[in-house]
């Protein structure tokens, strides 16, 4: 583990406590892969004005 990450969790737990601490490792947790291929598949046949609009029509029912 590199330093500043140690410092940066001994700092978390001073503030936040054992317990939220792992859940904020947790939630704040990057992943693993690599999506962009994956996405590129999805919006392929997506025009931008489209997207666009179903981003519109889904804000409007929030």
């Amino acid at each position: 583990m590199s330093e500043i990450r140690a410092v940066g969790i001994d700092a978390l737990v001073k503030s936040l406590g054992v317990v939220a601490t792992i859940r904020f490792l947790q939630y704040e947790d990057s992943g693993y892969g690599d999506y962009s291929p994956d996405r590129h598949d999805w919006l392929k046949e997506e025009k931008l004005d489209v997207v666009a609009e179903k981003i519109k029509k889904y804000k409007n029912k929030m």
